[in-house]
């Protein structure tokens, strides 16, 4: 599956690859949705999280009405109340109480079953995962919820019982093994498609560890040094003045 333009970096001719951990979301993000559930994915910076969940949700049936809410800051209840009257595109101005607030946002909750992507989700501390819970728990509504994050998303939800028993479904994101790393990244671009086994394992090991986001960063330094030495095919030198680029 080609990505048009590839999540950390411009990297034309990227391709999205089906890690186990991209096949194992897709059957939990469908199971999740399928039980109006809530799941939460996590994991570290870079591990391909975020990628793997938009690549499953637009795989969904089609009408299934998929809203996405990122945070870049720790929230408070009203903020979360705010973004979801804008991700949900409610007409009007929003409510200045609470208690209406909370009232229109069930309302349109409760008209048709309704998908929310949540991510960046480390930034929400327990008064924000509360109030996602509390929609959640109201009867009439019809959510499924899929918090990603990184390992502070994990972290506080576990510490909120009433929140982290009603998820259904837990995935942690890890780094690509070395054997995964020989089997995605020549499928993740072209030039690591004729690319010697050894001088893969090497490019890990020095610079991208099993990481996609490093993976996308070296591949693209890889292009402009075979673009302006005019060789064939990754080498070692190659790849050393690509790591200096990345020190």
């Amino acid at each position: 599956m080609t990505a048009a333009t590839y999540q950390y970096v411009d990297l034309p001719d990227a391709s999205v690859v089906t890690t186990r951990a991209l096949l194992t979301a897709r059957e939990n993000i469908g199971d999740t949705v399928a039980a109006r559930a809530m799941m939460c994915i996590h994991g570290g910076a870079g591990f391909g999280k975020t990628l793997a969940v938009n690549t499953c949700l637009r795989a969904l049936e089609p009408g299934e009405d998929v809203r996405k809410i990122t945070f870049r800051a720790r929230p408070t209840a009203r903020a979360v109340r705010f973004e979801l009257f804008t991700a949900l595109d409610l007409a009007g101005e929003p409510p200045r109480h609470p208690s209406e607030f909370d009232r229109l946002l069930k309302t349109a909750l409760a008209e048709r079953p309704r998908t929310f992507l949540v991510d960046e989700a480390q930034w929400l501390n327990g008064e924000a995962f509360e109030y996602f819970r509390y929609l959640w728990d109201e009867p009439s509504t019809q959510l499924a919820i899929i918090f990603v994050g990184g390992a502070g998303c994990h972290t506080v939800l576990r510490r909120e019982p009433m929140l982290s028993s009603r998820i259904f479904i837990w995935q942690h994101f890890t780094r690509l093994t070395p054997g995964e790393v020989l089997e995605s990244i020549p499928l993740f671009h072209p030039v690591w498609a004729d690319a010697d086994p050894e001088d893969i394992t090497f490019a890990d090991q020095h610079a991208a560890h099993g990481n996609f986001r490093a993976w996308a960063q070296l591949t693209a330094h890889t292009r402009t040094a075979l673009a302006r030495t005019g060789r064939p095919r990754v080498d070692q030198e190659l790849l050393r003045w690509a790591f200096s680029r990345l020190a």
